[in-house]
C-alpha cells in the first residue's frame, strides 16, 4: 500500500495543486504559484527516502512551500457576503496543504502526530491533497460558472465534512462518520452539477469527457467512503485501508482530482 500510497501523494503534488493554482485569477497568487514546484519536488523526494533526518529535511522544504499558501490565504481581502462559500471553499483548498504538510513531517521523521501511526499520517498526507484541496477548489469554482442555491450549498459541505472527518480522527468514530455524510452529500453535489454543466456548456469533446468523468467517478467512490465510516463507527463489515486506498483512493485522486483539474485548465475557468 506504500508505493501506491506514494504515488497518489506524487500525483496531487506535481499535478493538482499545480494546476489548481493556475485556476486562481488573483495576481497576488503569482508568488505561491512559482515557490510551489520548489516545495512539491521536495515533498516527492521525501517519500522515497527512508524515515529518518533526510527524508525530514525535504518534506521541510514542502511544508514551506504549503505556508506559503497559507500566508496568501490570510492575505485576501474579506469577501461580500454573497461571496462566502465560495470563499470558504478557496480558504479550504489553499489552507489544506499545510495540513497535508504536517502529517508529512510527522510521518518522514517517524512521530506519531497525535498518536498517530505511519500509515494513517500517510493517508492524511493523500486526502487533504484531494478532498481537502481539489475537492474544495472544484466546489468553489462551480459557485462562479454554475451559481445558485446548489453551488452555494456544495461550496459549503465540502469544507464542513472535511473538516469533520478531521475533527472525528481526535474525538469519535460518530463524528467521523458524519464527517464522511456530509462531505458524500457535497460531493454528489458537485458531481451533479459538473455532469450538468458538462452537457449543456463544454463543446469539445475531449474536455466533456474529463470533466464528465470527473463527475461519474463521485457517483461511487464516495460509497465507498461511507461505507468505510459507516464501519468503524459501528462495527460492520467494512473494507479495510489498503483496499479503500487502492479503490476509493485511486478512483479520487486520478478520476475525480487528476481528470477534473485537467478538464478545467482546459475550460480556462478561475475561482
Amino acid at each position: 500500500m506504500r508505493v501506491l500510497v506514494n504515488l497518489l501523494i506524487a500525483a496531487g503534488m506535481l499535478v493538482v495543486v499545480p494546476a489548481g493554482l493556475r485556476m486562481f485569477g488573483d495576481p497576488a497568487v503569482e508568488f505561491a504559484r512559482r515557490c510551489w514546484p520548489v516545495g512539491a519536488v521536495a515533498g516527492v523526494v521525501s517519500l522515497w527516502l527512508p524515515r529518518g533526518p533526510a527524508a525530514t529535511t525535504f518534506a521541510t522544504g514542502y511544508a514551506i512551500a504549503a505556508a506559503v499558501l497559507c500566508a496568501y490565504a490570510v492575505s485576501r481581502p474579506v469577501p461580500a457576503r454573497r461571496d462566502w462559500p465560495a470563499e470558504a471553499a478557496a480558504l479550504t483548498a489553499l489552507i489544506s496543504p499545510s495540513i497535508a504538510a504536517s502529517a508529512l513531517v510527522a510521518e518522514r521523521s517517524g512521530y506519531p502526530l497525535f498518536g498517530f501511526e505511519p500509515g494513517v499520517l500517510a493517508l492524511t498526507v493523500a486526502h487533504f491533497h484531494f478532498a481537502g484541496f481539489a475537492a474544495a477548489l472544484i466546489a468553489g469554482l462551480l459557485t462562479r460558472i454554475a451559481p445558485g442555491r446548489a453551488a452555494d450549498a456544495a461550496a459549503l459541505t465540502v469544507p464542513a465534512g472535511t473538516a469533520l472527518v478531521l475533527l472525528g480522527y481526535f474525538t469519535a468514530e460518530a463524528v467521523e462518520l458524519a464527517g464522511a455524510l456530509v462531505l458524500t452529500a457535497g460531493m454528489w453535489t458537485v458531481g451533479w452539477l459538473i455532469w450538468r454543466y458538462t452537457r449543456t456548456e463544454v463543446p469539445e469533446r475531449l474536455t466533456a469527457v474529463l470533466l464528465g468523468g470527473s463527475a461519474a467517478v463521485l457517483a461511487v467512490s464516495m460509497v465507498l467512503a461511507v461505507s468505510w465510516a459507516l464501519g468503524e463507527a459501528t462495527g460492520l463489515p467494512h473494507p479495510s485501508l489498503t483496499w479503500m486506498a487502492a479503490t476509493h483512493g485511486v478512483a479520487n485522486a486520478l478520476g475525480f482530482a487528476v481528470c477534473g483539474m485537467v478538464g478545467w485548465r482546459r475550460t480556462g475557468a478561475c475561482v
